[in-house]
């Protein structure tokens, strides 16, 4: 028998009177996978992730999550959602805003499991109202995960976690995907698509404009970025070497983004020989989503460079 998709979009589409805020989105996602779903401040992102959990009604076309109604799934416990503005009772402890969720669903984790998963057990006894921002990320966290969930989404779940917290979350979440679990996140963290996730949705103006691996995204910005320290430079000349196709200066460090980043290091050694710290990396996700959400789509054209 043919597993179900986790997620299935069919042409869906939102509108708010003459606004379109999700528009023809088509999306299919297997189960174990882990999906990214970044864009830019107002591409669709949270409008999409409501209509997939049945927070708001398409305009046209539909949304199902293991063949079923989101609904349905959710109220079977296969669901477990992580929102921005999922609201937790303040006056509450987080071992009892917990429960309350695990009491509702029939095969949930125990609450002692959940807390641990989210790094909350040391928080038990405190009341929601008097947790911090990252504190109150990881008990929403914890209320997700207590129904032991087939399907977890998460919205920017690492908002306001400092940095410790953010490695302790995605530890927490490798243990969770590797038990088959299917994992969708939006975030602005675009170090923390490239890393965790198997596959990118880039979203732009409600539409869907790029859809693969990583390295399938990051390809549609080529060569390399070349970066090094002078403590005088003519920033036209470097402009001039070979293969640079963009100069960026910082202070004394400049900053080459290069096609042929061998020739233009040969070039740069020969003719600034006082250049110093030099560095050579790859072009990273921030310049292929910068690329492909850039001003020229705001003229309606798709960029399908990583699209599927």
């Amino acid at each position: 028998m043919t597993r179900q998709p986790a997620i299935r979009l069919t042409g869906l589409t939102k509108k708010f009177g003459t606004l379109t805020a999700v528009n023809d989105v088509h999306l299919t996602i297997q189960p174990g996978e882990v999906v990214a779903l970044l864009g830019p401040n107002g591409a669709g992102k949270s409008t999409t992730i409501d209509l997939l959990l049945g927070l708001a009604r398409p305009t046209d076309g539909s949304a199902e999550l293991f063949g079923e109604d989101p609904r349905h799934a959710i109220v079977t416990g296969r669901v477990g959602a992580m929102l921005q503005g999922g609201a937790l009772l303040p006056t509450t402890t987080v071992r009892e805003s917990i429960a309350l969720i695990h009491a509702l669903h029939k095969h949930p984790l125990s609450v002692e499991e959940a807390m641990e998963r989210a790094g909350v057990a040391d928080l038990a006894k405190q009341k929601i109202a008097s947790l911090s921002g990252g504190q109150m990320q990881r008990a929403r966290f914890a209320v997700a995960v207590v129904s032991n969930p087939d399907l977890l989404i998460l919205d920017e779940p690492t908002a306001a976690m400092d940095v410790a917290a953010r490695h302790s979350f995605w530890a927490s979440m490798r243990e969770f995907t590797d038990r088959g679990k299917t994992v969708v996140f939006a975030t602005h963290y675009l170090d923390e698509a490239d890393t965790f996730a198997d596959r990118i949705v880039i979203m732009s103006q409600g539409r869907i404009i790029a859809d693969g691996t990583p390295s399938e995204v990051k390809s549609v910005v080529t060569g390399r970025t070349v970066s090094f320290t002078l403590d005088s430079a003519d920033a036209a000349s470097l402009q001039r070497l070979v293969g640079v196709t963009h100069l960026e200066q910082r202070g004394n460090r400049i900053i080459l983004q290069s096609e042929d980043s061998d020739a233009t290091l040969r070039a740069l050694l020969a003719g600034y020989p006082s250049a110093t710290d030099i560095e050579i990396v790859p072009r990273n996700m921030d310049d292929a989503f910068m690329a492909l959400t850039g001003p020229s789509t705001s003229s309606g054209t798709e960029k399908t460079g990583a699209s599927k």
